[in-house]
């Protein structure tokens, strides 16, 4: 066979020499052209960069707005028409029953001026020889700032909660309950009067948990007559914990369920002490996490039928 190198045949009476193999770590390290290479940062920015816009900024998408599935409604069930003008986000029920009185509202072409006057779902309601038409259920969680009023229209123009969330939908939302100006936190909006008036009438008594900062330390006999309960407008109110979060005596963690207005202010004035900072952090089950403040985030399909349903303390 001409042309290739025979191969060597293994010879028994032949002593061979053990060559030491290198370490299996040995083998199998990294050489230098594994080496990670640091990079120069970058000090100038490249041509037609553009700054990342922060999320509430400008007016959403629409595919970013959420749509919620209407709950089922009985078309032979009569609500009244206040409520009807409310729910469609043509003003507060308050309102409405003086554009009632007012004669600018018809159903099926006959002018209604009777406060209680009930319509059905199918009606032809027309306001100011407009027609009213139901809108879309919205629900928006803000992380209130401070110097922020807790209102739909401030007669002295003073920043108000509705200025944050103005591009967020098209729908006339207002916010549920009230926060003092200078109270941070949870705070609910949405155009759902059904769900905010549960939300908010005292008999349900929805969990709220606070952030209080006092401006000195709680002694414990004050401590003692809180957790016993204050009588604040001939209601004695008892919180349901009170925890300190550091380790002063002056950062307290508060729950409670009252719906009395002003209520955590007002029960360390009746003890003698000045809340410094208040910030509410859970409202309903609802909770601030991953919402910066000033910030707000629309609520999620299952956390709207858990509030529907009960379900949050």
């Amino acid at each position: 066979m001409t042309g290739r190198t025979p191969r060597p045949r293994f010879n028994p009476n032949q002593r061979y020499e053990r060559v030491e193999r290198p370490e299996r770590r040995e083998r199998f390290e990294r050489t230098d052209r594994y080496e990670r290479v640091e990079r120069p940062e970058r000090t100038e920015r490249r041509e037609g960069f553009r700054p990342r816009i922060q999320r509430n900024e400008g007016m959403y998408s629409q595919k970013k707005r959420m749509e919620y599935k209407q709950r089922y409604e009985d078309p032979t069930k009569p609500i009244r028409l206040n409520k009807f003008l409310a729910n469609a986000g043509i003003c507060s029920r308050r309102e409405a029953d003086d554009f009632i009185q007012a004669g600018v509202v018809t159903v099926n072409g006959t002018v209604v001026d009777n406060l209680g006057a009930k319509v059905l779902p199918t009606d032809r309601v027309m306001f100011h020889d407009q027609p009213v038409r139901r809108e879309r259920k919205v629900y928006i969680l803000l992380n209130k700032p401070k110097n922020t009023v807790t209102t739909t229209d401030d007669p002295e123009e003073r920043h108000t909660v509705i200025d944050i969330v103005r591009n967020a939908c098209a729908e006339r939302i207002y916010p549920v309950g009230r926060l003092d100006r200078n109270t941070t936190g949870v705070l609910l909006l949405t155009n759902d009067g059904d769900l905010a008036a549960r939300l908010t009438h005292p008999k349900f008594g929805k969990k709220k948990i606070y952030a209080v900062t006092l401006d000195r330390d709680l002694d414990e006999d004050t401590e003692a007559e809180i957790r016993a309960g204050v009588v604040l407008d001939d209601e004695r109110v008892i919180p349901d914990a009170l925890e300190f979060t550091k380790d002063d005596r002056k950062h307290i963690g508060l729950e409670i369920h009252s719906g009395q207005n002003r209520v955590v202010r007002r029960i360390f004035e009746k003890v003698g002490y000045k809340v410094a900072q208040l910030d509410r952090v859970s409202f309903a089950g609802l909770t601030k996490k991953n919402v910066t403040r000033g910030h707000y985030r629309f609520l999620t399909p299952k956390e709207v039928s858990m509030l529907q349903m009960g379900a949050f303390e």
